[in-house]
């Protein structure tokens, strides 16, 4: 069974990329979504089997690398962790794909479409089933790598490819420092097997190791280095520009990405290397405010987007910050709820999102929306189901695993634990305004866009409906229906030793502080309703008041400019500068272009002495037997031996 969890997305793509030309688009669809449906079925036994029943699983599969004492083998390892994750992964996918045949209907690369998005899911599984870190590693590059096809899908676009390359560039800078982690885990443990590396963290407590000259303690340096990698695959603050750019992909992989698969990965590791970090307090302590910063961060630019797609991105790059917030605090399980509580939300986000631009012929602008309940109120409806758990209405899945965060920061007493208090609660309020700004811009008031577009918008197809009842479903009851394993009074038997769980935990928590996400979340909902449906002119007055404010957020700080400034533009200065003047005129100018233009300087002045005259060759006869003579006669009529 674990095998065909693993491969069967494997199997998918290799027959729509190999045989899709032949077969068709519509076979590659069937097979491709078919398989997907079966892995999610039986992610939900291996739930069951594993995390229920607490039979964790080890399958040693072949051997992967060997090279002196460095050993590591591909495995499956199904503990409660890898069991949470399957289950998210490939129920979020299955409705994807399936979503997809309706979406991607019109698309004359269908094959190839259906092919890269179960080699996503295949990189995903092979990252969250891997029993080490190179395995980890392998499934970690590819999801990178599936997600820059997918981004750049529509490669005729020049802004797809260059959201693509800068997806896969940031990545590489986080991935640096994640590899320069794994390094130095194998340095200290000798070892990248998970078993060994933590049955001999303890021992590493207190000691130091050199780095760039400095002594450093080895577990956090370890740990700063693999959060590294967490910041990029996660977009997290500093690391973060290349998600709202990932919108320049097809809706679905949008929706893959964001809810299930690439960003989930870093907040995946950070949980399964929660006994290291664990260790590491101020390493943890730096999670909890990448954590925290970023959801505030992204939460300020959502505010302002026009875009709905990303509205939506930003709110991703906001909420993987709660689950950072969460896991820097010590909560891994809540971290982990809110991930497993998030991705049927915001997939429903998503595919609802994708639903509008579908019937408003691609377009994306929600100034030219409006009035869409009345055109497609079965959309509204789903979006309206994502929007209340987005915002934690009370007893929604985000409601339960959200405001349990929020509540578990303010128990860390430390500064940095009420700095993560303060701005997940913060952000919190920021979530419910741009969400229900959304939501009244898209589908209330009157429609804005071509009277011709509003004349042809209909629902979307089955394909596509489907997928969002399912996804509503999870929308609204997984919170309540798994809080009791995740966070409550079942979580030691639930996690067991997959995760690090928090000692103790809260009882006595005050009624403020429960109360305190909802009044956010209510006031948020109230100056929504204020701006955009009260008093609409509103936000014009706002824009006109605060015009540098509101480019300040609408360009999210101004990251990407200056980047460009410090990175990119010196960058293309030394490339231009290397190439012109270190490979152009010193290295081909001295080298293999100086030579060959001398040799030809040379034969040029040879060649003029050629002209064909015999008395020209008589006359350079007669200088050389007159230089043959002169030298007899200096040297005496005899050759020096």
């Amino acid at each position: 069974m674990y095998h065909a969890i693993l491969f069967l997305p494997l199997i998918g793509a290799l027959f729509a990329g190999l045989f899709g030309r032949w077969v068709g688009a519509r076979a590659c669809e069937i097979v491709t979504t078919s398989l997907l449906f079966v892995a999610a079925f039986l992610s939900w036994i291996a739930f069951y089997q594993v995390a229920i029943e607490g039979n964790d699983v080890r399958i040693a599969l072949v051997g992967f690398m060997h090279s002196g004492s460095f050993e590591t083998y591909w495995s499956i390892r199904v503990d409660t962790l890898t069991a949470v994750m399957l289950v998210v992964v490939n129920t979020v996918s299955s409705v994807v794909h399936l979503y997809s045949v309706g979406y991607m209907d019109h698309d004359p690369h269908k094959e190839r479409f259906f092919a890269y998005l179960s080699m996503f899911t295949f990189a995903m599984l092979a990252l969250v089933t891997s029993d080490d870190l190179v395995q980890l590693f392998f499934g970690w590059e590819g999801v990178g790598l599936a997600s820059y096809l997918l981004i750049g899908f529509w490669y005729k676009k020049p802004s797809a490819n260059a959201a693509a390359i800068k997806a896969f560039v940031v990545n590489r800078v986080g991935d640096f420092g994640f590899l320069l982690g794994i390094f130095a885990i194998f340095h200290i443990f000798g070892a990248v097997q998970y078993d060994t590396i933590f049955a001999a963290a303890p021992d590493q407590v207190g000691k130091t190791m050199t780095f760039l000259s400095w002594q450093v303690p080895v577990l956090e340096l370890i740990c700063f280095l693999l959060f590294m990698g967490a910041m990029g695959k996660s977009a997290q603050f500093l690391l973060h520009t290349w998600l709202p750019d990932a919108m320049e992909g097809p809706t679905p992989v949008s929706a893959l990405i964001h809810a299930a698969t690439m960003v989930t990965a870093g907040v995946f590791m950070v949980a399964r290397m929660s006994p290291l970090f664990e260790l590491a307090p101020y390493a943890l302590a730096f999670v909890a405010f990448i954590g925290a910063t970023s959801a505030f961060f992204a939460a300020t630019a959502a505010v302002v987007q026009t875009d709905i797609k990303r509205v939506i991105a930003y709110s991703t790059c906001s909420q993987l910050g709660y689950m950072f917030a969460a896991e820097g605090v010590g909560a891994f399980g809540a971290g982990m709820f809110h991930l497993f509580t998030h991705a049927c939300f915001k997939a429903l986000l998503f595919l609802c999102a994708g639903a509008v631009i579908h019937t408003l012929a691609d377009n994306q602008d929600m100034r030219r929306m409006g009035g869409l309940r009345k055109i497609i109120p079965f959309t509204w409806l789903m979006m309206l189901i994502g929007s209340l758990a987005l915002t934690a209405f009370p007893l929604t899945s985000g409601f339960v695993s959200k405001d349990f965060i929020i509540e578990t920061t303010w128990f860390d007493h430390s500064l940095v634990g009420q700095y993560t208090y303060w701005m997940v609660l913060i952000a919190a309020f920021l979530t419910s305004l741009y969400t229900w700004r959304l939501m009244f811009m898209t589908f209330e008031g009157n429609f804005r866009g071509p009277k011709d577009v509003r004349d042809h918008a209909h629902e979307p197809p089955w394909t596509m409906a489907v997928p969002l009842l399912i996804l509503a479903a999870g929308a609204l009851f997984a919170g309540l229906g798994f809080r009791h394993l995740f966070i409550g009074a079942d979580q030691a038997s639930f996690w067991r030793e997959s995760i690090v769980l928090p000692e103790g935990g809260h009882h006595d928590v005050p009624f403020w502080l429960v109360l305190s996400p909802t009044i956010a979340m209510t006031l948020g909902f109230l100056i929504a309703w204020y701006c955009y449906m009260w008093r609409p002119l509103v936000p014009f007055g706002l824009l006109k008041r605060f015009p540098a404010t509101n480019q300040f957020f609408l360009h999210a700080w101004y990251f990407d400019a200056l980047y460009d400034r410090i990175f990119v533009r010196p960058g293309k200065w030394l490339g231009n500068f290397l190439w012109r003047v270190g490979d152009g005129k010193i290295i081909d100018g001295l080298g293999p272009n100086g030579v060959a233009a001398r040799v030809l300087d040379i034969t040029k002045g040879v060649v003029k002495l050629q002209t064909g005259y015999i008395y020209h060759y008589a006359f350079v006869m007669l200088i050389g037997v007159a230089l043959l003579i002169t030298y007899f006669i200096v040297t005496g009529g005899a050759l020096k031996p």
